[in-house]
């Protein structure tokens, strides 16, 4: 039996380039709260944006409000070139002193394979409420391009995974209301470790592209007329020579 989401109100939190676009996607069908530490970012968006299902705020008592949670928070690198979890605790701290029992809080920051039900979890629980009796977790990766209009939330398939699968379906339905096709991941650790590869198989392929042109210059060749040539081949995936790092890894600058 599909769970009735028509009065359900989900919490973003974080709205940077991936929890605003989110918001705006489930405004559409449900009631939505977006919420952001940053005090000048909430009263910006709250000037330049009007939706009738979802509103901005820095108070984190609204997260209470919410049946979903979905975290939203950027995962860079330390200085040590270690994952800095410091926004994504930060993040399950604030709703730990918020969180309603029976709701589901959902991860969809970039983290290694162990985060959502290692650091997440336990830090939710701090609250008293447990995981399973009184709140579910699950797991969903953003896959947002910023400036990319080809491949937006409406157009690309979203993988999750819940702690078990009663949570994973009600995610499924969930998602399903912005996104066009659901893909259930095993567990949540295969779904942390699928979008770590993503990102990864990315990385690799543009830092290639980025000494073979530095090698094609040099032959007094045009790297775009190389790939345009190479990219005829049936199985080609053509990267472009680009940015390597950050929170997540452009193919094309």
């Amino acid at each position: 039996m599909k769970p009735d989401l028509k009065n359900k109100v989900v919490c973003i939190v974080g709205l940077g380039y991936v929890g605003l676009p989110l918001a705006e996607a489930f405004s559409v069908k449900l009631k939505v709260i977006g919420f952001d530490s940053d005090k000048a970012r909430i009263e910006k968006l709250k000037q330049d944006k009007t939706y009738p299902n979802l509103c901005f705020t820095t108070d984190p008592e609204q997260i209470s409000k919410a049946d979903f949670v979905i975290i939203c928070v950027p995962t860079p690198l330390t200085s040590s070139k270690k994952p800095d979890l410091g926004h994504v605790r930060g993040a399950a701290e604030t709703i730990s002193r918020n969180i309603k029992k029976g709701s589901i809080v959902i991860l969809e920051s970039t983290v290694y394979p162990g985060v959502t039900e290692e650091v997440v979890k336990p830090i939710l629980e701090s609250s008293g409420l447990r995981c399973g009796p009184d709140f579910r977790l699950g797991y969903s990766p953003e896959r947002i391009n910023p400036g990319d209009r080809e491949h937006t939330i409406d157009k690309v398939v979203k993988v999750v995974s819940g702690m078990d699968e009663d949570t994973t379906e009600i995610m499924v339905q969930l998602y399903s209301l912005v996104t066009p096709r659901v893909f259930k991941a095993k567990n949540i650790k295969t779904a942390e470790a699928a979008k770590v590869i993503e990102n990864i198989q990315r990385d690799i392929n543009i830092a290639l592209m980025n000494e073979l042109s530095l090698i094609f210059e040099r032959m007094g060749l045009s790297t775009g007329e190389v790939l345009e040539a190479a990219a005829t081949k049936w199985n080609f995936q053509r990267y472009s020579p680009g940015l390597v790092g950050g929170h997540c890894i452009p193919d094309r600058w």
